[in-house]
């Protein structure tokens, strides 16, 4: 089953590491420092109430890179970078569960536990209903919350209470590092072979590899890539899964703010298959041109909706702070030289949702076997 996409923004900035002490006289700042410094001394010095330095570094920094007028560009402040690193390395450390609120409001609803995971180990099964976590009830206890209770360092231990079948029992549950799935793979009725593509940040083009020859070892006599709400990642994981699918030739053309420009080719060996690649307008970055390339080789028709339209690549900077900024610092354009920005990908089929089906998709709920834009993917590759 496809699982909840989680589509994630990512942003950076430029911010001041340190604060010039500065001298007023007759209420006028000296000329020595920034209109930062000048604004965050007088601040300090005057203001009547309490003041969040951090508080006020994180909207300056936010301001700053929104100034820009870059959607690509953005600022973390450290608690978000700490989040994106997780994102961006698919794995965290915790106990391997997946939640959401009891529908009686008694606590939160376990609906899957990890293969292997440290919850697993320790006992926990889908279907039990956690009531209290490290002594706090969970009683109205939103996922955010439980999360932050249950996350740690690794190695360290979490104590739950979980109800079952009317009883309490209480776990010790040792945290470890838990890899979350960045593609999945499924073999259709029609013995169309379809791999979910969550991202392309670590392991995207080994897990989608070991997808497809999987896949292929089952019988499946054609691939559909799913990409729809997938927000990018690493160009080196982009290119190496397409130099694994498609022939010799240029895959992916950059260029930076020097103007330094970067092809990168394919080698002659190639994924000769039936395929079809699925996008919608949460598709960006790699994504789309994942779907671009495959396209403009002729080696999958793409299905489904208009994609986002992004040129621009980012580098993040990690500032003094633990927070950091991630900048647009070049562009970059598909295999033939073309630039997707403000353009995106117009699907060869176009499939609309509307807005339910739509959720049901992004919900992780909705059977392959009903989803009309797999099933129109799966009609036009039966034709070849």
């Amino acid at each position: 089953m496809m699982k909840v996409r989680k589509i994630l923004s990512y942003v950076l900035v430029a911010i001041l590491s340190s604060v010039v002490t500065m001298t007023l006289f007759g209420g006028t700042a000296t000329q020595t420092n920034s209109k930062l410094d000048d604004i965050t001394q007088i601040i300090e010095t005057y203001f009547i109430g309490d003041v969040d330095r951090t508080a006020m570094e994180d909207a300056a920094a936010t301001a700053m890179i929104g100034s820009l007028g870059d959607k690509w560009s953005y600022y973390m402040s450290a608690p978000q970078y700490a989040l994106y690193l997780e994102q961006m390395h698919n794995a965290y450390v915790g106990i391997g569960i997946t939640i959401t609120p009891a529908e009686d409001g008694s606590g939160l609803l376990v609906t899957q536990v990890n293969q292997g995971g440290a919850a697993e180990e320790a006992g926990m099964k889908p279907g039990d209903v956690i009531v209290e976590i490290e002594g706090h009830s969970a009683v109205g206890m939103t996922t955010t919350q439980a999360r932050d209770l249950v996350r740690g360092e690794e190695g360290t231990q979490v104590k739950l209470a979980v109800r079952r079948d009317g009883e309490r029992i209480d776990l010790t549950i040792t945290r470890k590092t838990v890899e979350t799935p960045v593609a999945e793979a499924q073999l259709l009725k029609s013995g169309v072979g379809l791999i979910t593509i969550y991202n392309f940040d670590d392991r995207c083009a080994d897990e989608t590899i070991a997808a497809i020859e999987d896949l292929t070892k089952q019988g499946a006599h054609a691939l559909v890539f799913d990409v729809r709400g997938n927000p990018g990642g690493y160009k080196h994981e982009l290119v190496k899964l397409l130099d694994y699918l498609l022939p010799e030739g240029v895959l992916f053309r950059s260029e930076d703010y020097t103007g330094k420009v970067t092809v990168d080719e394919s080698d002659a060996n190639f994924l000769d298959i039936p395929m079809a690649v699925l996008v919608d307008a949460n598709s960006f970055s790699a994504a789309e041109f994942f779907a671009a390339a495959m396209a403009e080789y002729d080696a999958a028709v793409v299905v489904g909706q208009p994609t986002t339209g992004k040129g621009y690549f980012q580098t993040t900077f990690v500032l003094s702070d633990g927070s950091a900024i991630g900048l647009s610092v070049g562009k970059y354009t598909t295999p033939n030289g073309v630039s997707l920005a403000n353009v995106g990908i117009k699907p060869e089929i176009l499939v609309e949702v509307d807005e339910e089906t739509e959720f049901e998709i992004y919900a992780g709920i909705m059977d392959p076997e009903e989803d009309p834009q797999i099933q129109a993917a799966v009609k036009e590759l039966e034709k070849e």
